[in-house]
């Protein structure tokens, strides 16, 4: 009976051959999985694609538009913006990615502890999932990021927390749908601990959910991150962030429109891509499509 089980967990998470396959009958998932792609071989590529240095100068060439040399022109101080929104993925895509990490990894702990042991530990730890979902998330994420200060690693824990809540809630619908069925028995039954059930058991059943999320986590939390460094609770200067290059060009958005249309496309694209990429993820996961 134990090994059949073994044999059963997962089942809700599609192998990913399968995934990809029913992924690919779905062309805007794809054109959003091609376009993340891209994002991240620019981030990691950063110092081979953009022609200049981030943080390189030269006043002579100040509010240059867009031309050969600068293909998107260039800011008050001469930098090349083409440049600073390349290097610029870099940082909101690791803002995005380590963010929903913390949020996975801390809502889905106290979840999964929540759904599995029931009773005074679930109202517990659900009550503060409550008061924390009963504050507009871009609030508390301002509010984290105020009383930390600004800068990258502070941006990332504030709207990390910010968003712990929702996959906290998400892990614990999943578990307590889970806990009861015959494979969780089973290995009640030959003696695993409470741990290893729930990380070899549990966590994996969950898993389609949770991908899901994350794919629209990093979406908002990349919106949320450029939202606090617009008003400058993230990154700070000269390192260059989406949201912080919207916020320093806005005082020239009259004459020079281009300082702030670019990194805004920047931000539009990422997150309409991650929300295509999400919205396929969750057709190619649920079994209930399963064709």
């Amino acid at each position: 009976m134990y090994d059949q089980a073994e044999k059963n967990m997962g089942q809700s998470l599609n192998g990913p051959r399968e995934v990809l396959k029913r992924l690919s009958r779905a062309p805007l998932a794809m054109a959003g999985l091609v376009t993340v792609l891209i994002l991240v071989v620019a981030a990691v590529f950063a110092g081979y694609i953009a022609p200049y240095g981030y943080a390189d100068q030269d006043l002579m060439a100040a509010f240059e538009e867009p031309s050969r040399t600068h293909i998107f022109g260039t800011d008050e101080f001469g930098r090349d913006i083409f440049s600073r929104i390349v290097y610029g993925a870099r940082v909101s895509l690791q803002v995005g990615f380590i963010a929903v990490g913390i949020a996975v990894f801390v809502g889905g702990f106290l979840g999964a502890i929540a759904g599995y042991y029931g009773g005074f530990a679930d109202n517990a730890i659900m009550r503060a999932m409550d008061i924390l979902l009963s504050i507009p998330s871009i609030l508390l994420a301002i509010a984290i990021a105020a009383s930390l200060g600004p800068g990258l690693f502070n941006l990332m824990i504030a709207v990390g927390i910010s968003s712990t809540p929702n996959y906290a809630r998400i892990v614990r619908g999943s578990v307590l749908s889970i806990r009861s069925q015959e494979f969780v028995e089973a290995a009640k039954a030959v003696g695993s601990s409470d741990l290893r059930i729930i990380m070899k058991h549990i966590i994996p059943n969950c898993l389609a959910p949770i991908i899901v999320q994350s794919t629209l986590g990093v979406a908002i939390a990349i919106l949320t991150a450029a939202g606090l460094s617009f008003i400058g609770l993230g990154i700070q200067p000269p390192i260059p962030e989406w949201g912080a290059m919207l916020s320093g060009g806005r005082e020239y958005i009259r004459d020079y429109a281009y300082m702030t249309i670019f990194p805004g496309l920047a931000i539009m694209i990422t997150i309409l891509a991650l929300n295509f990429l999400g919205d396929g993820l969750r057709d190619a996961l649920d079994p209930k499509l399963k064709r």
